[in-house]
Formats: C-alpha cells, structure tokens, sequence
C-alpha cells in the first residue's frame, strides 16, 4: 500500500452563513445520468458517476438528506471522488448478478480497478471502497467533502481513534456522522474551485492498493469499528447472486429482465418492507425546467405492480413483507388512506424546494417531499387489489387482518369511484374523472369479487358485483368516444394517454376486444415519437398545471409491449422490447424517460416503474410465445 501522508490535524470550519438563492447553472455540464452506476444495501442508496465520485447518497435511509448531493450541485455540495484522473478510457461492469460494481481505470502509464460496494446484511450503514494498481503506475486523486441537508451544512470534522486503534477522519453534524477510514487518508485543504474538501493524490505503483470505507452512524454513539471489507463485499456479491438465481425466467431478455429484478429488489427496504419508487429527487423530466419530482418515498400504485412484477418471477417472501408494510401503512380509517408513504409508512411527506442547489444541469426547483401526498388518485387501490390477487393465486396465504383491511378499502371505493381525481400521472391541474383510474376502480372490485368466488373468502359480493359492473357500463358510456373510435384521456376528452394501455393489462376487456385493438392503435398515433417510445400524455392537451414539456416516459413503453403480447401481436412486442432493453447503458440502469434527440436518460434513477415495466412486458411476451401466438398479426407489419 502507498506510505500515508504525515498526519494533520483538521481546523474547524468556520462559521458558513446562510446560502443566498443559488444561480442558476449553465445549461448542460452534468453527468449523463446513463454514466451513473446505482449502489445499495437495502436500506438506502449511493449513485457514482464513471469518473469515480459518489455524487448522491442519503444515509441511513433512502429518503434521508443527502450528505453528498453533487448530483444536484457542484463537488462543494458534497461528493466522494476516487480516480485517475489521467485515464484515457474507463471500464465499468457490475460483478455477476451483484451490485458490486468494478471500475477499470486505463491511463498512459498503467491501470487500476475499483471495487465499490454497499455491504448488505450487517445492520450497518458502509460504503466500501478497493482501488488496486493492475498494471504500471497510475496517479491516484482522492478528494472527500462532506455536506449534510443535501449539501447547505458543513460538517465538524476532526480525527479520531476508532476501536481497532486506527485513525481516522469523522464528520459531525447534528444527528449525523460518516467516519472514514483507509491505508491512507486525505488532508483538509481548498480545492481549485474554492470549496473545502479533503484531499490525497498519490503515485501507485503495480500490486499496490489503496482500502477505504466510509460508515454512517448516529453522531451521539461511540466511534463504530470498521467493516470487514474483504469478507463483506464478497458476500455482498454472493447473496445478490444468490438472490438473482432464484428468478423464473429464461427467455431472450434474460439480462435484462434480472437487472430489472435486482433493482426492485434494490428499491425495496429489507427492514420495513417499503418499496420505493426511485432513489433520487429532482431529476429533470426537461433539462432546465420545473418537472422536478421527489420519488423516494412509496407509491401504493408503484409498490403494487412491483409487487406483481416480482411474484411473476418467483418472489413470494417481498409480497408477505409488502403487505404487513402496507397493513402498517394504512391503517385507520379508508378516508384516511394516502397515495403514497414514506419508507416506515410514515405519512407528512410536506414538499419544500432547496434554494441553495442549481438542480441537476440548472434544473430548478429542487424539491423535497411530494405534494401529491394530498392527492386523491383513484386507480390506486386496484393497482393494490391487483397485487394481492396475484398474491393469493401464487400462494401467499391471505391474513384475517389483511383481508379485512381489503374488505373495508373496496367497501369505502364502492362510494368513491364516482368521484373526479387527479389521476396516475399526478396532475397538477383540475380533477377529472380519468377513463384509467375509473378502469382501475373496476379491477379493484373485480378482485374483490373473485376473492369471494375463487378463494371462499367473505364478503358482501353482491354489492361487489354491483358496483363493478356499474363502473364497467359508467366506462363503455363516457370513456369511450364513438366518433374517434378510441377510449380517451378524461370523459368528455377526444385525445388518448398511455395509461390506456392498461385496460388490456387488467381484463376490463378481452385483450382481443376491437375497441381496445383500436386504442392501442390510437395511442400509437398520438404519443409514439421514436420507433418503441411514448410520451405519456401530450402536455399541450393536458392540464397538468405545470410550464414545459417533457421526453418518452420508459414505462409506457412496456406498457405498450405488454398490451402487443396480451393481443398476440408477438413481432410488435419483441420489437418494443429490443427498443427499450437497448437503451441502458453498460449497467443496465433505466431512468424514468428517455430523451430520443440526444440520447440520454431523464428523470429520477433508477426508476422503478420503468424497471417494473419491462419485467412484466417480458413474462407477458413469454406466455404469448407459449400460447402459440401469430408472430405477425396482419395490420402490424410496419410497426417497429
């Protein structure tokens, strides 16, 4: 290992006074976020950019502030950067089915790999780091700064002993500290851009390494001993893998199909149960506009399909965990019930914005929470009643309690699906009744239903029947426009959305049924910008209540491949999923839109539905190859 540095003792910062409203950044200096990798280790996650910097890790929880936000900033908002700085080209992949991530340095004058990990399993809360010279020699730069509440508090930070006896380096704010340690560590100085860090570089030669590891704990327990690196990241990769091994699926899509999987199993809280719909806030729909959302908290909907999405694959032990969090989650009174909660099933999600951050590539504002929380979006609990039929047809024993939970939700719909909402796509606008969360209403009573005749579970089933087959009619008279031939948006709408796509998802029609043939057609029409890709509404018809627009939403996309499957359309569907598996990058991680013109990922990473989405589209593509569909149904030849 390199000699370390003569030891330092770190001054205390002086006093930072409050930020004034950052400017705006320019418009396109930030990492792609396709050259982002996604760490985790079931509680929270880490985002690192190809050059070696965490730019984004909220600790100890998914939805904690961050302590490096330069995702949404600059390196002075906090960041962990371990690189070459002189390499010429960088290699990355992540190690089996892990999310151990490998990152192979070339320079001039020689190599050097990087093993990043977040260990699982230990109740911990590490972030490991193991940087080997392979080859040559290669200049090593190592800079560490700190910032807790998304990067406006500067830590204490001073040196400590731990209990091994090793020194290293602690910052202290408030309830928060992150201790590192290494073979070698940095020296506070300023940087050239002006910020505090603290700082190494360093000239490695072949066989040397370089060991560091970074630990969150509460700042009011004693110093916590270090990880035992070695041991933990390799049975970090091992239970990944062992974990991917487990999934019912071979088809063509394998890779990424697993990938999908592991990231929602990634997204999903291994103490609570949660699962949450991204692992970050504020990335841009629109580079440098307002649709700037924060989605680590869980979405009922989300959960739900995810849900689905893993029991199609052999995960029965995530759906019994989800639904104790959702019993915890919701109970009380069905007025009460929300859209989403936090990761504990926590419920005051307030929405505030961080005037001190530029925003991703100048996108403002930066928000935290969600005020969608207040929202009533209808379709959520037959995403809900979707999953836990699903549940129960794989085998997941039903509860007394969370059957009776269910039997008052479906009890208190039977009253509230009349009423206008806001809808899956959260707008901003005025209420509607939209066709889709009206659709989802009706799967909500007809799982209901089929609760009672297919598993003897008890139930007023002839109100069930009644409501359901009152929404059905309520859908075919007001949901469907003769004259365009298609359903649409909102009653009294004539434009189509991709949550269409859905009605052939959920059986409220025969897949085959002409209208929804048409739909599916019509939304086509409409919203396919790119061979594969969707926007999910047109923004200039939809009042959505916010300025701007916005890029091919990846989750329509396999929506749409889903829908192509369920109608036997299996050229259509394989062609949509080539389109959306070619789109990751080398590590397979899928944002939450797509950018067509320039290539890049939009929104929040990784995104689970985009993930989930995908999932689904294959298994369902796989039951249509079984079925011995027409591999090119007539009328369909020029689609992509």
């Amino acid at each position: 290992m390199p000699a370390q540095p003569p030891a330092v003792t770190d001054a205390t910062p002086e006093p930072t006074p409050r930020a004034p409203l950052a400017p705006a950044a320019p418009p396109d200096p930030a990492t792609p976020l396709a050259e982002y990798a996604v760490l985790g280790d079931g509680r929270t996650a880490a985002l690192v950019s190809r050059s070696g910097s965490v730019d984004w890790w909220c600790a100890p929880r998914f939805d904690s502030p961050a302590g490096f936000a330069a995702l949404l900033g600059g390196p002075e908002h906090g960041r962990w950067l371990l690189t070459a700085p002189d390499a010429t080209s960088v290699r990355r992949r992540y190690l089996g089915d892990s999310f151990v991530l490998e990152t192979t340095f070339r320079t001039p004058t020689g190599t050097a790999v990087l093993l990043d990990a977040m260990p699982l399993g230990d109740g911990r809360c590490d972030l490991v780091r193991h940087l080997t010279v392979t080859e040559g020699t290669v200049r090593v730069r190592h800079e560490w700064v700190v910032r807790y509440g998304y990067g406006a508090v500067t830590p204490w930070v001073h040196r400590v002993t731990d209990p091994d006896g090793r020194e290293a380096v602690q910052a202290v704010a408030g309830p928060d500290s992150l201790l590192l340690r290494g073979d070698r560590l940095p020296r506070p100085q300023r940087t050239a851009g002006g910020h505090r860090a603290h700082v190494d570089e360093v000239d490695m030669s072949e066989g040397e390494s370089l060991e560091l590891s970074l630990t969150w704990a509460p700042s009011w327990l004693p110093v916590p001993r270090a990880p035992r690196l070695e041991h933990r990241v390799e049975a970090t990769e091992h239970r990944w893998g062992a974990w991917a091994r487990a999934a019912r699926y071979e088809g063509r899509y394998r890779a990424a199909v697993v990938r999908s999987l592991l990231v929602l199993r990634l997204l999903t809280d291994a103490q609570t149960g949660g699962i949450v719909a991204a692992a970050t806030t504020s990335l841009p729909e629109d580079l440098g506009g307002e649709r700037n959302w924060d989605y680590r908290y869980c979405w009922l909907r989300d959960a739900a399909m995810t849900l689905e999405a893993l029991l199609e694959h052999g995960y029965r032990s995530e759906a019994q965990a989800w639904r104790q969090w959702l019993l915890r989650a919701v109970a009380g009174d069905p007025e009460d019930v929300q859209i989403m909660y936090g990761v504990d099933g926590s419920r005051d999600l307030p929405e505030r914005t961080l005037d001190h951050l530029p925003g991703y590539a100048g996108s403002r504002p930066v928000r935290v929470g969600n005020a969608a929380v207040g929202q009533v979006q209808n379709d959520v609990l037959g995403e809900v009643m979707c999953a836990l039929h699903l549940a129960r047809a794989a085998g997941v024993e039903e509860s007394a309690d969370s059957w009776s939970l269910q039997v008052r939700l479906v009890d208190h719909l039977c009253g509230a699906w009349r009423r206008p909402d806001s809808g899956i796509w959260e707008v901003r606008g005025a209420p509607r009744h939209f066709t889709h969360s009206k659709v989802m209403a009706w799967a909500a009573l007809d799982r209901a239903v089929r609760a009672v005749e297919e598993h003897g579970l008890p139930g007023p089933v002839e109100r069930w029947r009644r409501e359901r087959d009152a929404v059905h009619a309520d859908v075919l008279a007001h949901g469907w426009h003769a004259g365009r031939g298609t359903f649409v948006q909102h009653y009294g709408a004539e434009h189509t959305d991709a949550s269409l796509l859905q009605l052939v998802q959920v059986g409220f029609l025969p897949p085959d049924d002409p209208r929804l043939l048409a739909t599916v057609t019509a939304v086509r029409d409409e919203l396919e910008v790119a061979p594969g890709l969707l926007h999910r509404y047109r923004t200039d018809r939809t009042d959505d209540g916010l300025r701007g627009g916005e890029h091919p939403f990846l989750a329509c996309s396999g929506w749409l491949a889903d829908a192509l499957a369920r109608q036997g359309d299996v050229a259509g569907a394989t062609a949509v999923l080539d389109v959306l598996t070619s789109l990751p990058g080398d590590l397979g991680l899928l944002a939450e839109e797509f950018d067509p013109g320039t290539g890049r990922m939009m929104g929040n990473l990784p995104q689970a539905l985009s993930h989930l989405a995908l999932v689904r589209a294959a298994h369902s593509l796989d039951e249509a190859l079984v079925r011995g569909a027409s591999a090119q149904p007539s009328g369909t030849a020029d689609r992509p």
